[in-house]
C-alpha cells in the first residue's frame, strides 16, 4: 500500500450532494435492468421445481410439454449439458435426480414465449421416491453442531460462577424468524452462448466475483464469461453470490447455442431459490453489579441452515466486541435441515444478533433501575474485548448522547405504562448499532482522458445506493476536476476488477481503487494530459486492519404506541445517529440510512416467512402474505451522523452505511413497546397478540 493511501483526499466534490447522475434516465424509464436489455430473438425459460422436501426422482415425463408448438426443449438431469464442478451443491443443478429441498430445480422448459414455457412446465410430470425429511428448526436438535467455518467459541473466566455471584442476572431467550430479501427487481438473467463466450445480463452485486464462481462450474475460463449489470433494482445481499437460477439459465443457453435465453425468477420462486435470513434462537445471560456494570456475559446462538449447503447466520458476532465483561461465553451453533439454502440478507449476523443483545441490555437497565443509555455507557470497553486491539473510531457514546438530545430523552418517565393518548399506550426505547468497517483488497480502476472528459471505469455495482454518483465525486477530487468532467463506467466484467457490493465495503474498496488510478494518471500524464492518455490503479490490503478493530457505531431511538384494546402497534417516530466516517454524499447516505431503518421496522413488526415443517416450504411466499412496511407503516424517520472522517479506512475516509441502519432498529422498537406496555416481547416480529394476554 502506497503512502498516499493513508492521506485523506481534499474534499471539493466529496461532502456535496449532487443528485444521482443516472436519476433522470431512471425516472424516464430509460435505464435497462437485467431482463430489459435488448437482445435479438430471445427464448424464455420456466423451471420445473421439486414438490417434495427430500428424496429422489424416479421418472420425469416431458412428453406433453415437448408436444407444445412453441416449446423448443425440456432440460432435465437426463439431458442437460454437463457441469465441470459440482462441489457447490446449491449451484450443481440438474446433475442427478436427488432432491434436497422443496422448490429445488428439477428441469427447465425453454420456449418461444414466456407463456408457453410456463404452460410447458406445468405439463411436466414428476414421480418421486420420497424420504422422511426434517424441516423443523429446534435449538435442541440432535443434529446441532458447530459451523464448518467460523469463529471459535469464546470462554474467558468462570462465567457460571460469575452469574451465580452476580447481584443482578438477566437470563432470557430471543428468537428471530426466517426472513426473505424481496428486492423490488427479482432475480433475472439473459444468457447467450455463441460457442466461445457466455454473456450474462444479470442483476448482480458483483460481476467479477460472480464470474469467478460461475466459470469453473460451467467448465469455462473466466475470460469466456462476460457479466453485464450496470443497474440493479435492489438486492439486500441476495444478489451478492450466484444462485441456482444463473446456472440453470446458462445451461439452457448452452443447449440453445446462438439464441439468448431469458429467465425472470418469480416472486414465489425466490422464496426457495435466492437465499434468505435463517431463523435464530439466542440465549443471553448477563450478570451485573447493582449499578449495571457487567461481570459476566453469556451469548449462545443457534441458527438454522441447509443440508444442501451450509450458511452460518452468525448472530453471536456482535456480542464478541460490543460490551466489556471480565467473564464471557460466546458460542455459535447450526442446525442443518432439509430446507432451501440461506444466504446473505442485510447485515447478516449483526441484524439478528443485536436484536437479542440490545433487548437484553434494556432488560438489564430495567432490572437495575439504571437509564438504558447510561447502562450502555457504563459497559463501554476500552479495547476490543475479542481481539484486544484498539478501535479505529468507537464513538458509540457520542451517538447515544447526541441522539438523546435530539430525541428528547430527558423528558422520558422510565416507568412503563405511564403515558396514554386517546386509548394508546406510548413508549420510547433505545438500542445501539454496530457493523464491521472493512475494505476489500484488489479492486482496480482505470482513468482515460478523451480530450474532453475523464472516463473512469471499474466493475462496481449500483443497487440503488448511488455508486454512479459517489464514485464520480471521489474521482473528481482525486483528479482535481469538476464532477461534470467525470463519466463513470461500472457494472461490466470487461471493466477493471471490483469486489462485491457486500458487507458495507463497496465505497471504501472501490473508492480507494479510483483514487489510486487517478493518482497514477496524474503521476504519468500531469495536469495537462493528451487525448487517449490512461492509467490504472489497484487498491491493496488495508494495513490498518491488522492494527485496529474496525467498526462503525450508531444509536437508534424509537417511539411507539400500542392500542390498549386491540394490541395494534405503530411506530410514531424514529431517530438514528451514526458514526460511519466521512460522508461522501449526504443525499445518498441519508437514503441508505433511512432505508436500513425502514427495513428494521419491517424486521420488528412485519417480516416473517412461515416455514411449514410438514412440507418444507414457505407458506406465505409472495408479497400478499409476506408483509413488508408500506408508506402507512413508515413514520417520521430522522437520521444524523457525526462530523468525522476515518483515515484508517484509506484516502476517502468513509465507512459503509448500507447495513448499520438496520442493526439495532428492531430492538429499539421492541424496547419502546415494553416501555409503553410493560410487556416484554423477546420474539420478533412483535405482533398484537403479545399485548393481549391479560
Amino acid at each position: 500500500m502506497s503512502e498516499h493511501d493513508q492521506e485523506l483526499l481534499t474534499a471539493r466534490a466529496i461532502g456535496t450532494d449532487p443528485t444521482r447522475v443516472e436519476g433522470p434516465d431512471k425516472v424516464r424509464g430509460r435505464v435497462p435492468y437485467a431482463y430489459e436489455h435488448p437482445v435479438e430473438d430471445p427464448l424464455y425459460l420456466f423451471p420445473v421445481q421439486a414438490e417434495i422436501a427430500l428424496g429422489r426422482v424416479v421418472e420425469i415425463d416431458t412428453e406433453a410439454a415437448e408436444k407444445l408448438d412453441e416449446v423448443l426443449m425440456v432440460l432435465t438431469h437426463e439431458n442437460a449439458p454437463p457441469l465441470a464442478d459440482t462441489e457447490d451443491k446449491e449451484l450443481a443443478v440438474l446433475r442427478d435426480g436427488t432432491v434436497g429441498f422443496r422448490g429445488q430445480y428439477l428441469g427447465a422448459v425453454v420456449a418461444q414465449t414466456p407463456e408457453a414455457a410456463r404452460e410447458g412446465a406445468g405439463l411436466v410430470e414428476v414421480s418421486y421416491e420420497q424420504d422422511d425429511h426434517d424441516a423443523d428448526f429446534r435449538p435442541d436438535h440432535r443434529g446441532r453442531r458447530e459451523p464448518e467455518e467460523g469463529e471459535d467459541d469464546v470462554d474467558t473466566g468462570d462465567v457460571e460462577a460469575q452469574l451465580e455471584q452476580a447481584e443482578v442476572v438477566v437470563d432470557a431467550t430471543y428468537r428471530t424468524p426466517v426472513e426473505h430479501n424481496n428486492p423490488m427487481e427479482p432475480h433475472t438473467t439473459i444468457a447467450l452462448w455463441d460457442g466461445q463466450t457466455l454473456t450474462l445480463w444479470m442483476s448482480s452485486q458483483g460481476v467479477h466475483p460472480a464470474r469467478k464462481e460461475l466459470a469453473p462450474v460451467l467448465g469455462l475460463e473466466r475470460d469466456q464469461v462476460r457479466i453485464i449489470s450496470p443497474h440493479v433494482g435492489g438486492g439486500f445481499g441476495s444478489k451478492g453470490v450466484p444462485h441456482a437460477d444463473l446456472v440453470l439459465t446458462a445451461l439452457a443457453a448452452i443447449a440453445c447455442e446462438g439464441r439468448p435465453v431469458k429467465y425472470a425468477v418469480t416472486r414465489q420462486q425466490m422464496f426457495a431459490i435466492t437465499g434468505y435470513r435463517a431463523a435464530t434462537e439466542q440465549r443471553v445471560r448477563l450478570g451485573a453489579r447493582a449499578d449495571g456494570t457487567l461481570t459476566a456475559l453469556a451469548f449462545e446462538s443457534v441458527a438454522m441452515s441447509s443440508r444442501t449447503k451450509e450458511f452460518p447466520e452468525t448472530a453471536s458476532s456482535p456480542a464478541r466486541m460490543m460490551y466489556a465483561a471480565p467473564s464471557r461465553l460466546i458460542t455459535q451453533r447450526l442446525v442443518p435441515l432439509d430446507v432451501p439454502v440461506p444466504s446473505w440478507m442485510r447485515a447478516p449476523g449483526e441484524a439478528p444478533g443485536m436484536v437479542a443483545m440490545e433487548i437484553a441490555m434494556d432488560e438489564l437497565a430495567v432490572a437495575t433501575g439504571v437509564d438504558p443509555i447510561e447502562v450502555r455507557v457504563r459497559n463501554e470497553p476500552e479495547v476490543d474485548p475479542d481481539t484486544g486491539l484498539p478501535f479505529n473510531r468507537r464513538r458509540l457514546v457520542d451517538c447515544l448522547r447526541e441522539g438523546a438530545e435530539r430525541f428528547g430523552w430527558r423528558d422520558r418517565d422510565p416507568a412503563p405504562r405511564t403515558r396514554r393518548e386517546r386509548g394508546w399506550l406510548v413508549g420510547t426505547g433505545v438500542a445501539s448499532a454496530t457493523y464491521p468497517a472493512n475494505r476489500q483488497p484488489f479492486s482496480q480502476a482505470r482513468v482515460h482522458f478523451t480530450g474532453e472528459r475523464y472516463d473512469v471505469s471499474i466493475a462496481a455495482a449500483d443497487l440503488g445506493t448511488g455508486t454512479w454518483t459517489v464514485l464520480a465525486q471521489i474521482a473528481a477530487d482525486a483528479l482535481e476536476v469538476p464532477v461534470d468532467q467525470v463519466r463513470m463506467q461500472i457494472g461490466d466484467s470487461d471493466l477493471p476488477r471490483a469486489t462485491v457490493a457486500g458487507g458495507s465495503t463497496g465505497l471504501a474498496s472501490w473508492g480507494a481503487a479510483v483514487v489510486a488510478a487517478a493518482q497514477a494518471f496524474r503521476a504519468q500524464h500531469g495536469v495537462d494530459p493528451a487525448a487517449g492518455d490512461s492509467a490504472e490503479g489497484t487498491a491493496g490490503k488495508n494495513p490498518a486492519a491488522e492494527k485496529l478493530s474496525m467498526h462503525s457505531f450508531g444509536a437508534h431511538f424509537a417511539q411507539v404506541r400500542v392500542h390498549e384494546g386491540t394490541g395494534e402497534i405503530r411506530v410514531d417516530r424514529m431517530l438514528g445517529v451514526f458514526s460511519a466516517g466521512r460522508v461522501v454524499n449526504p443525499r445518498t447516505a441519508r437514503s441508505q440510512l433511512i432505508g436500513g431503518i425502514t427495513m428494521g421496522i419491517g424486521m420488528a413488526l412485519h417480516e416473517k416467512s412461515e416455514l411449514d415443517p410438514r412440507f418444507g416450504h414457505v407458506v406465505n411466499r409472495d408479497l400478499a402474505g409476506y408483509h413488508i412496511p408500506t408508506h402507512a407503516d413508515v413514520p417520521q424517520i430522522d437520521v444524523h451522523w457525526l462530523d468525522e472522517d476515518d483515515p484508517s479506512m484509506g484516502p476517502v475516509g468513509a465507512r459503509g452505511m448500507g447495513e448499520i441502519g438496520i442493526v439495532g432498529a428492531a430492538a429499539a422498537i421492541a424496547n419502546a413497546a415494553h416501555h409503553a406496555t410493560g410487556v416484554r416481547v423477546r420474539d420478533i416480529p412483535v405482533l398484537a397478540d403479545a399485548f393481549l394476554g391479560g
